[in-house]
């Protein structure tokens, strides 16, 4: 399937930040609550959401809300969802020519 140029910025976006590449990695061993992802990464849950956002809108990662029993808040599961990033010259070729 043939990349359109918004597609590869986004893509090329989702993945040039550190902490972007980190949160994959992390993603990548189990889903994970963003309170545990801000913990694990020293950052606050407002930062943290920010780059998961990034990274949901590339098509990364995915999100599920869910309300605890014990205490009735919602709380978001961030998973890691199978992705392989490829741009070819026939991408490049589509979009330029």
């Amino acid at each position: 399937m043939t990349k359109t140029l918004q597609q590869i910025i986004t893509i090329g976006e989702a993945i040039s930040h550190p902490v972007r590449l980190k949160l994959l990695y992390l993603l990548s061993e189990r889903e994970r609550y963003i309170y545990d992802l801000a913990k694990d990464l020293d950052l606050s849950r407002q930062v943290i959401q920010l780059h998961l956002k990034r990274l949901e809108k590339a098509g990364f990662v995915e999100s599920d809300l869910r309300l605890e029993d014990n205490d009735n808040r919602a709380k978001k599961f961030y998973k890691l969802k199978e992705f392989d990033v490829d741009i070819c010259l026939k991408d490049l070729d589509e979009i330029f020519s």
